[in-house]
């Protein structure tokens, strides 16, 4: 849920997301503010470097304690992700703390996915996140009546395999599969903590630029403009391939992440 929207519903996993201008859904009317929620496990810390945010996510014991003895997350579970803008410094990059993690200031928003029994039936196959419902509220913890819900459901649906959960390695307590070490090609950029390496590749007509994704976060790419091309979504370990055929400089973004932006120089 990208500021109240698609950044934050990406992060209920890595992290969840929607975006400002658009209804929220009616399902979202179902989920309440999780009061005390901090009084339950604090099951992970997060630094966004797109929009240089810092999070945490939280959970209640007795869903922590499902999940780490190998049952499915309950009914009634919720998780909840607390949004802060990270401190930045005169030149407006993050600051660190002892451990290189980004420093919190205000806080922005929480956003918040439960599951209930019997939730999520009136939702299309393609949109569905089992029986999981999601809503933004903000610092003065009111439902927001600006957040596209529908971009929690689209970020979240690609980790169908574990219940639409992104940090579900986290909630288990497990840590996540060691980072891809493989050295790409000179045309190939990776993606790491919600950025784009090198920001621009410089390729020939014809020759495909691949992107190998090793963030929790899905990602997938749009390159904008004239000519558009939007690839499959990578979850993390996996990649994409697009190829241009014409010289030019193209733009392209993460269209699940719409802060991320990279660039492709074809000759």
């Amino acid at each position: 849920m990208r500021t109240l929207g698609l950044a934050a519903a990406v992060a209920l996993g890595s992290v969840s997301g929607a975006l400002l201008g658009y209804a929220a859904l009616a399902g979202g009317d179902k989920v309440a503010f999780p009061e005390g929620f901090d009084k339950g496990v604090r099951y992970a810390t997060l630094d966004r470097h797109d929009i240089k945010q810092y999070r945490e996510l939280y959970a209640a014991p007795a869903a922590v304690e499902a999940v780490r003895k190998g049952r499915p997350i309950p009914s009634g579970a919720v998780l909840t992700l607390v949004q802060y803008k990270a401190q930045l410094d005169s030149a407006g990059n993050p600051i660190r703390d002892a451990d290189g993690r980004f420093r919190k200031g205000d806080l922005v928003a929480y956003a918040v996915m439960e599951k209930r029994d019997g939730w999520g039936g009136g939702y299309s196959d393609d949109l569905r996140n089992g029986e999981w419902e999601y809503q933004v509220f903000g610092p003065d913890r009111q439902a927001s009546v600006t957040a596209n819900l529908t971009g929690c459901f689209q970020c979240h649906k690609p980790h169908a395999g574990q219940d639409f959960v992104i940090s579900l390695a986290s909630l288990k307590g497990t840590p996540e599969s060691a980072a891809d070490q493989s050295v790409p090609a000179p045309r190939d950029v990776s993606i790491a903590d919600f950025k784009f390496g090198p920001a621009t590749v410089v390729v020939n007509k014809g020759q495909p630029v691949t992107w190998h994704n090793v963030d929790t976060s899905p990602h997938q790419i749009t390159i904008t403009g004239a000519k558009p091309q939007r690839s499959s979504i990578m979850l993390k370990g996996q990649t994409t391939q697009l190829t241009l055929a014409d010289a030019g400089i193209y733009d392209y973004i993460c269209s699940l992440h719409p802060a991320m932006r990279g660039k492709i120089e074809v000759k």
